[in-house]
């Protein structure tokens, strides 16, 4: 009976944390666009100089995106002026201040007319494809000395932007990294404990973190571990072989965690939230609310994207100079089978519509933002506004402290 009893309550616990992280998916994958920035081409300097020979035709351009650009409006002119300065387009950036999938719809539905849109669903490229509103780009990128460089972007990663036919469909405007748990490295050093990599391992540094007062003020206000809503915990469930979202099997689609092989990790949160390891808040908490927390030296360990580890060691010591505290990224716990599973997310990716006026300027466009000039201008910023460059030293402006060094290349 007591067997039945704490298998029911596994169950309950599960469709309550299946149901928070349906509800935070889609908040939540949009702060996967401040999570990582756009492969390697950064470092190709030579394929970066092709950008620069401008191709026949007219050189503007109407960009539809959510996230490249200003961060205001005076700004986002000072971005349309650099890409001008940089290529020749004469670029308008068009923002949404909000329902940016619902303005993607209604814009190509309605056929309005768009050189480039951005987008982040793969899901929904497939559909835009069947409905014959994107471009082939095949030719394009494969005869492109940029684009088909392996070394600005290797050439596996095309798989994920061609159609069922074999057709290139879209060009990268970034790629996004994964999820993992972020601890404060300072509280494993000064409680002298090393890194988590099993299960109980991780029960024991969480717990170090709750009863061992790591932030030294001699208050019990620290907990282990913070997530929000739970929606990313693929750290954890890798150690029960268990894959985020969906796998295949008999050709059915069958979810993991929903199965009962995922009731012993639900068991596992359970303990951590009876013994007050785990925030209490975190089913209602936002992304937000949970950096907070990490950076406020109340919580141990977070769940969140790679590139906010060094965000949060940049952010802390910009506040403090001297500061002790330092994030650091760990590896997913090992399954049964000895398989490490993360979690990466979708590329952001840009489409030319079938419909373009200027799909000569979009091409030369595409170029230059997988160049040098472009990932800094979509990194970085506007110089002289986000940050000025003395030699090879590069200082960020109090405005660019402010952006993150995120203009959609995070």
């Amino acid at each position: 009976m007591n067997k039945m009893m704490k298998t029911a309550s596994a169950l309950a616990l599960a469709s309550t944390l299946l149901l928070s992280a349906c509800g935070n998916a889609n908040t939540t994958n949009n702060a996967a666009g401040n999570s990582n920035s756009s492969g390697n081409a950064a470092t190709n300097n030579s394929a970066a100089g092709n950008s620069t020979t401008p191709p026949a035709g007219d050189m503007k351009l109407r960009i539809l995106t959510a996230n490249v650009g200003g961060k205001t409006p005076d700004e986002n002119v000072k971005f349309e002026e650099t890409i001008k300065a940089q290529t020749g387009i004469e670029a308008t950036l068009e923002k949404p201040a909000s329902d940016y999938d619902q303005k993607v719809l209604t814009a190509l539905g309605s056929g309005e007319k768009y050189d480039l849109i951005e987008l982040s669903d793969l899901g929904k490229l497939s559909e835009f494809v069947d409905q014959g509103v994107v471009s082939d780009l095949t030719d394009f990128v494969t005869s492109s000395p940029v684009l088909s460089d392996p070394k600005v972007i290797p050439a596996a990663e095309w798989d994920q932007l061609k159609d069922k036919d074999g057709k290139i469909v879209a060009v990268f405007s970034k790629f996004q990294g994964g999820t993992m748990p972020i601890i404060r490295k300072d509280w494993l050093d000064k409680l002298k404990l090393s890194e988590p990599k099993t299960l109980d391992e991780y029960y024991n540094v969480l717990k170090a973190f709750k009863e061992k007062d790591p932030d030294g003020n001699g208050k019990d206000d620290t907990y282990g571990l913070s997530t929000s809503g739970l929606y990313d915990i693929q750290a954890f469930m890798s150690a029960a072989g268990l894959k985020y979202r969906y796998v295949m099997e008999d050709g059915k689609r069958t979810i993991p965690y929903a199965t009962e092989a995922a009731i012993p990790m639900y068991e596992w949160f359970a303990k951590l939230t009876k013994e007050g390891i785990m925030d209490p808040n975190f089913i209602t908490n936002d992304t937000g609310k949970m950096r907070n927390l990490f950076l406020a030296d109340r919580v141990g360990m977070v769940t969140y994207w790679d590139a906010w580890v060094g965000t949060f060691n940049n952010l802390r010591q910009q506040e403090d100079p001297n500061t002790t505290f330092e994030a650091k990224g760990i590896a997913s716990i090992p399954g049964p089978d000895g398989t490490i599973m993360m979690r990466r997310g979708d590329p952001d990716f840009w489409i030319i519509p079938s419909n373009a006026e200027h799909p000569d300027a979009a091409k030369k466009f595409l170029e230059y933002w997988n160049s040098e000039e472009g990932i800094t201008l979509g990194s970085l910023g506007v110089e002289g506004l986000d940050y000025t460059k003395e030699g090879s030293t590069i200082t960020l402006t109090d405005l660019g402290k402010e952006h993150s060094m995120d203009h959609g290349v995070p």
